[in-house]
C-alpha cells in the first residue's frame, strides 16, 4: 500500500522572498511544483494559493489564521523560515493536523553581523559623518572617531544571537561582558 505522494504531486508554495538556495533545495530533493512569491499575502490572496498546496514557507509577516488552515485541507505542514512561530494559529494548526516548524538559527550569525556592523558605524561616527556629507560638509577629521579594538562591549542575553555576537566582538579584539538570567 502506498502511504506517501509522488514528489512531483506535491505543491509548495514560498512566500516572502525565502532564499532561493530553499528552491534548490527542494528541487534538487525531487520536488517540480515549487511556487515562490517575493511578499506576504493578505488572508484572501493567501487562501486562494495556498487551497490546493501541500508544503507552506513564510517568514515573519505572512499570517496563517484558523481560516487559512481549515480551507487547505492539502496542507502537510507549515515552515516558518524565522525565529518564532507566532504567525500562525497553532492551535488551529494542531487540531487540522498540521506541524508547523521553524528555523531558530537561521538568521543569527546575519543579526550578530549586523550588531557588530553598527557598533563599529558609530565607534568612527560614520552616521554623523554620513549625514553631514549629505549636506555638503566633509568631516575628515578622525578626532573622535575610534577603533573598536580594545573596548568593552556589554551584551544583554547570551543566547544564540548574544553568544555569536561575542564571537565576533572578540575576533576583532574586544572584551565582552554579559548578562543572562540562565
Amino acid at each position: 500500500m502506498k502511504t506517501s505522494f509522488d514528489k512531483n504531486k506535491i505543491k509548495i508554495v514560498l512566500l516572502e522572498g525565502v532564499h532561493p538556495v530553499a528552491v534548490e533545495e527542494f528541487r534538487t530533493a525531487g520536488y517540480s511544483m515549487i511556487e515562490s512569491i517575493n511578499t506576504a499575502l493578505d488572508e484572501k490572496s493567501l487562501q486562494s494559493v495556498v487551497k490546493d498546496a501541500h508544503i507552506l514557507g513564510i517568514r515573519s509577516k505572512t499570517r496563517v489564521t484558523a481560516r487559512i488552515l481549515e480551507n487547505s485541507p492539502g496542507l502537510l505542514s507549515v515552515g516558518c523560515f524565522c525565529i518564532g512561530t507566532n504567525q500562525v494559529d497553532l492551535q488551529a494548526a494542531t487540531k487540522s493536523g498540521v506541524p508547523v516548524f521553524n528555523s531558530p538559527f537561521s538568521n543569527t550569525r546575519s543579526v550578530a553581523e549586523l550588531v557588530i556592523a553598527h557598533c563599529i558605524m558609530l565607534m568612527r561616527q560614520i552616521p554623523a559623518k554620513n549625514e553631514a556629507a549629505h549636506r555638503g560638509v566633509w568631516l575628515k577629521d578622525s578626532s573622535s572617531s575610534f577603533e573598536v579594538r580594545g573596548k568593552v562591549l556589554g551584551i544583554v542575553g547570551y543566547g544564540h544571537i548574544g553568544s555569536q555576537v561575542s564571537v565576533l566582538a572578540e575576533s576583532l579584539g574586544l572584551q565582552v561582558i554579559y548578562y543572562d538570567i540562565e
